[in-house]
């Protein structure tokens, strides 16, 4: 080997052997509790604020992130010049008179200057407290009372009014700062009078133990929770992700390893993704708008190598290439392309679990036919150099897994609470189980209680929820150990998760039986024409549900079927309509017993959202604020 070959390969990342889960069986024999070891050493000190300036002294030309311009050109910022501005804006924050302990909201999309002032927030020894951009003025009150935050920053002249008409009972806000009208340049300035002695005194006093952030779990019923999370929490994720996912973080493909991150930074898994870029010294760009054009040309400009995305998200792209599709008259070449990219992924699937051959060749060669007709289509909406998807939020399903897997989009789905830092399991590299949501991260111990509860344990497990009158975080484990999650779940023989659904959620009929409404929902969401789908039948003889429309799918349909003046009350009682979503009501009862099915359904002429107050921030379903509002709908189902 010539030296500059033995240099290459001694540089090359190492890949970590994948180690198998140790497993602890039951008296009858099922696994009720898997575990799988650390990948990474614990960090023993130092913390998040580090990041930077370490990036800043090991590579300082390297580009950590990049910045989109005014012309939509993307601008590189390296470790070196990310650190400066950290230490700027960190000293401005000082300057300010912020004491260590003190917590800071940041209430923005995503953007940049929220990554920089999280860090920054973190070098002057503070906390950071996120809320959602889109939060009303009552759950941004709360946030910033419970919290105690002596500042907030806001993006924008709207939220600023937000929280300035709720500054009177906010006792504990002392400063209010906006990103669109210079907030970062003003602290800049005024830190020019900070030694940087004092950011790095700041930064030595913190430890891995040391609270990083309150997360606010958005909750489906009363107020929202902080969630006090390290720095070592952080920590303990990141690393072990990093190294588990070696094929997402350090990329082996001719595109380096970068990532768009659109889903919020109020929300625990995006910030832990842009925490784990910045510590893998992996490429980040920040997309604020979700708007489907906005989106695509963002990912189109930025060509991220892989992405974080909420099943909705891949569900969507999926939609839309088959609406586009049958606009061309090629509906059917699709659906054909579709099942074979599912049957290829099944197949790479089984022969890397030692169960088949593989895709033969016959396989192999339809799925080249319909590389440049379906699958490169597919892959240019994600912006062309897409490899992997890290997916959570909810199941992605069995069928999408595969297509995408089939697709040339390899699917790592995890699982994980805002407790938990993230994401607790993961689906392994090259040893994936479609439908399921993976292994344990190392580090991390799954158990299932009798009553089917997920429990977990692991570094990344939260410090406990806050208590705002001792400003201190209050630990919530069972047996000194086990997180329990809420959620519903099982192990398979050879540790794979599989979540089932929400404890709480659980409805009762009227005759005695149990059903999980969580696959009957996520199966019919994936639906072109659903939107968002609530299954009811908690004391009642039988299982109904109640369904929205997605705008996309039903504009879509409308204009296929020449219905686009038909007024929605109208639509909703159409047969056509109706005679489509019947047929995705039986596919979804395929999956459950007769006792389980849903046997009727109403159309609601509007959707569930945010703003209605029926949806959470991270989207899920506040089934008692929509039992309460369509009452009468649900009292229908059971007349009819």
């Amino acid at each position: 080997m010539s030296t500059s070959a033995a240099a290459a390969a001694s540089a090359a990342p190492t890949v970590p052997v994948l180690v198998e889960p140790t497993k602890v069986r039951a008296a009858d024999g099922t696994v009720r509790e898997v575990s799988v070891p650390l990948f990474a050493p614990t960090v023993r000190g130092g913390s998040l604020a580090d990041i930077p300036f370490d990036n800043a002294r090991e590579a300082p030309s390297e580009a950590v992130i990049s910045r989109k311009q005014s012309d939509s050109t993307w601008q590189d910022v390296t470790a070196a010049e990310f650190a400066e501005e950290v230490q700027a804006v960190a000293k401005g924050l000082i300057a300010e008179g912020l004491q260590a302990g003190d917590r800071v909201a940041i209430m923005a999309r995503t953007t940049y200057e929220w990554t920089l002032l999280d860090f920054a927030a973190w070098a002057a020894g503070l906390v950071t407290v996120p809320v959602y951009p889109t939060s009303s003025a009552f759950q941004t009150r709360w946030i910033l009372q419970d919290s105690g935050a002596v500042a907030c920053a806001v993006e924008s002249k709207e939220q600023g009014r937000l929280v300035s008409q709720e500054r009177q009972q906010l006792g504990d806000l002392a400063h209010l700062w906006q990103f669109d009208t210079g907030a970062i340049g003003r602290l800049k300035s005024l830190g020019k009078q900070i030694p940087d002695e004092e950011v790095a005194a700041r930064r030595s006093t913190l430890r891995p133990d040391s609270p990083a952030t309150l997360i606010y779990t958005s909750g489906t019923t009363g107020r929202p929770k902080g969630c006090v999370l390290t720095h070592g929490n952080f920590f303990a994720e990141v690393d072990n992700a990093i190294e588990l996912l070696h094929p997402v973080f350090k990329s082996v493909s001719k595109y380096p390893a970068s990532t768009l991150l659109f889903l919020p930074l109020s929300h625990v898994f995006g910030r832990m993704v842009a925490v784990g870029c910045l510590r893998a010294r992996v490429r980040l760009g920040h997309a604020p708008s979700i708007q489907t054009e906005d989106l695509l040309a963002d990912l189109a400009g930025f060509k991220p190598s892989f992405l974080l995305a909420i099943p909705y998200v891949l569900e969507k792209v999926f939609n839309t290439g088959r609406a586009t599709a049958e606009k061309m008259g090629r509906a059917s070449s699709f659906d054909r392309a579709a099942r074979i990219a599912q049957r290829y992924g099944e197949a790479v699937e089984a022969a890397e679990h030692g169960k088949g051959p593989g895709p033969g060749p016959g396989l192999r060669i339809a799925r080249a036919l319909y590389d440049p007709l379906v699958y490169r289509r597919i892959r240019a909406a994600l912006g062309g150099h897409v490899r992997y998807a890290i997916c959570g939020g909810s199941p992605l399903g069995h069928r999408l897994a595969a297509f995408y897997a089939g697709a040339g989009i390899e699917i790592f789905e995890g699982y994980g609470l805002t407790e938990t830092t993230a994401a607790a399991t993961v689906t392994p590299p090259l040893k994936p189980r479609l439908g399921t949501v993976g292994w344990p991260l190392p580090g991390t111990a799954v158990r299932i209680a009798d009553d089917g509860e997920v429990l977990l344990s692991g570094g990344q497990v939260f410090q406990g929820y806050w208590d705002t009158e001792r400003s201190v975080a209050v630990p919530y484990l069972e047996d000194g150990n086990w997180f329990p999650t809420g959620d519903l779940g099982a192990l398979d023989e050879d540790g794979y998760l599989t979540i089932t659904g929400r404890k709480k959620d659980i409805i009762i009929t009227s005759g005695g039986k149990n059903v999980i409404p969580a696959p009957l929902e996520d199966w019919l969401r994936a639906h072109p024409l659903v939107g968002q789908c609530m299954v009811v039948g908690d004391n009642r003889p039988f299982v109904t549900a109640l369904i929205t429309l997605e705008p996309d799918g039903l504009a879509h349909w409308r204009r296929m079927r020449k219905k686009v003046d038909v007024p929605i009350r109208e639509l909703v009682d159409d047969e056509e309509l109706r005679a489509a979503l019947q047929r995705a009501v039986d596919e979804a009862n395929r999956l459950v017993s007769r006792a389980e099915s849903i046997r009727k359904f109403t159309v609601l002429p509007g959707d569930f959202t945010e703003q209605s107050g029926h949806l959470t921030p991270s989207l899920k379903l506040k089934r008692d604020a929509i039992t309460r509002d369509f009452d009468a709908e649900i009292e229908d189902l059971y007349r009819r």
